[in-house]
């Protein structure tokens, strides 16, 4: 589903975007502070997806606001008015999508959702079940690729300059950005909350979990739990510790190889500005608990 030819053509693409962002960045910074998630972080994402799905540009800022509104259904006590939002937004993607496959069946290129399409139909033969799973294949990456990686972007800008020490060490030593980008996906995890429901009665520890119920799992809290972590609430980008930032077996993230992708490519850049920005407010958070996002990450001169 994800040929690793069509990732790695991202590449110039993705690093492209960062240049380009950063640049506006920089400028902006020079009129006072800018707010970095707006700027950057909330843009680099939508971009990367748009290109390699072949979405129009002009279609970057609803999809944006159909994500923000559609993850409520998924957050722990949404409120009536959330849930309303978030079916409202499922369904308006629901067509967009629908209307996108039907528009690459007429006109089918290079694009993702093209070679998905080409993928189904060799499997296949029921075209309506092929749509359906490439439908379900493109809302689930729009949903991933920018809820989750803008809040990474944003918070490994904000761990590292919360840590300037880090920060330095990663300026001397840019072969630990990988590194960096695992501690940051460990320490401030963009999902600290999943969802499982029990297929049979299940002991978990000292608690019986019985068949069909559904048990939260908070992996933030599992992150920073000292039985797994030495001084785990320490930011440590030499860490190399696993984590559950992606999940794990057949819930295994499939886009966990863009969202490095895009972190890397903006630390790189970053580190190799002449800019040395700061905190110049305190970060602003959605009131969420399982999908974490920063809506304000306020940057000035150093």
């Amino acid at each position: 589903m994800f040929p690793h030819r069509s990732l790695d053509s991202l590449l110039p693409v993705v690093e492209d975007a960062v240049d380009r962002l950063l640049d506006q960045f920089t400028e902006d910074l020079h009129q006072g502070p800018v707010d970095f998630h707006a700027l950057v972080s909330e843009e680099l994402p939508v971009i990367t997806i748009g290109k390699w799905m072949a979405l129009p540009s002009s279609d970057y800022g609803l999809l944006r606001t159909l994500t923000h509104d559609q993850v409520f259904s998924q957050e722990l006590f949404p409120t009536a008015s959330q849930l309303a939002r978030s079916d409202a937004a499922t369904t308006q993607m629901r067509h967009y999508f629908i209307e996108l496959i039907r528009e690459r069946r007429e006109r089918p290129g290079d694009d993702l959702v093209s070679s998905w399409l080409r993928t189904w139909d060799a499997c296949e033969p029921d075209r309506d079940l092929a749509d359906e799973a490439v439908h379900s294949l493109a809302l689930f990456m729009i949903l991933a690729a920018l809820e989750t990686t803008s809040h990474v972007l944003s918070s490994a800008v904000r761990l590292l300059l919360e840590h300037p020490s880090q920060m330095d060490r990663l300026g001397h030593h840019p072969e630990l950005i990988p590194d960096a980008v695992e501690e940051v996906l460990r320490y401030d995890a963009p999902i600290h909350m999943i969802s499982r429901v029990a297929p049979a009665d299940t002991q978990l520890g000292a608690v019986l979990v019985p068949d069909g119920q559904m048990v939260q799992l908070m992996v933030g809290a599992a992150h920073h739990d000292p039985d797994q972590f030495p001084n785990p609430h320490l930011f440590d980008i030499r860490r190399r510790s696993p984590h559950l930032a992606f999940g794990a077996g057949i819930h295994y993230c499939l886009g966990n190889a863009l969202a490095r992708l895009e972190v890397t490519a903006l630390l790189r850049s970053l580190l190799s500005s002449p800019v040395r920005p700061r905190l110049s407010a305190p970060v602003q958070w959605a009131p969420r608990v399982a999908f974490r996002r920063i809506t304000s990450l306020q940057l000035t001169h150093s």
